[in-house]
């Protein structure tokens, strides 16, 4: 059953870039699918899309039986409430240790603090960080603010994971235990969409690839590799 469909989707920026042109897109339930392609090819007004920081121009997208794109903007965090996003600077609050960077994200629907505190250890549980609890971001490396990152993202249980270059700024090894992290949450029934430009990984994942190229889908690939 599909969670994504796009039909016939187009972006037409105000300076008259057409970003996305007749994009048609569907993603199943539980797919880990990469989104690859040359800077400018449209990979992340695809994205934004999704999570409805951009509307297309023309056409259709349903995500989760919802047409996201004639959400009105006050209706969008019905929407929202279904993605978590994961960004290559990871977006942290410097201020507040590991615990309330997560707990942040459902403090603001109003849970009571038992409900909050019992999701927010498993989350971190889930991305090995459960004894960085009290922890700051500045006292992290890279992967441990990388997989704060992750753990606020899957807090709310989304349907959808988007994860914008997120590996872009660590090292080999640190994006390989990532990674894993993230392959267990989609066996957990998380669809994951990840934009990236890292060939090792895409090669070594064997997942499903969509290339893009000016706007468009030029190939998918069940099990492809980075071309």
């Amino acid at each position: 059953m599909a969670l994504i469909k796009m039909s016939r989707v187009k972006k037409i920026y105000k300076s008259g870039v057409t970003a996305v042109h007749e994009l048609n897109l569907e993603i199943k339930k539980g797919e880990f699918v990469f989104v690859i392609g040359s800077t400018g090819c449209g990979k992340s007004t695809l994205i934004k899309m999704l999570y409805r920081e951009e509307k297309p121009t023309v056409g259709s997208i349903v995500l989760g039986g919802i047409e996201v794109s004639k959400l009105r903007n006050n209706k969008v965090f019905k929407i929202r409430r279904k993605i978590g996003v994961v960004f290559q600077d990871f977006r942290l609050l410097e201020g507040a240790t590991v615990y309330e960077n997560v707990a942040f994200a459902l403090e603001i629907f109003g849970l009571p603090k038992a409900e909050i505190h019992e999701r927010v250890i498993k989350a971190l549980d889930l991305v090995g960080l459960k004894n960085r609890a009290k922890n700051y971001p500045h006292q992290l490396s890279g992967g441990e603010q990388q997989r704060t990152a992750i753990a606020r993202a899957i807090i709310n249980d989304p349907k959808l994971l988007i994860c914008d270059e997120h590996t872009g700024n660590l090292d080999e090894e640190t994006s390989r235990e990532i990674m894993a992290v993230l392959e267990e949450i989609n066996k957990m029934g998380t669809t994951i969409v990840m934009v990236t430009h890292d060939r090792d990984i895409v090669k070594r994942m064997k997942k499903r690839v969509v290339l893009m190229d000016a706007g468009r889908v030029i190939k998918d690939f069940k099990e492809g590799e980075y071309q």
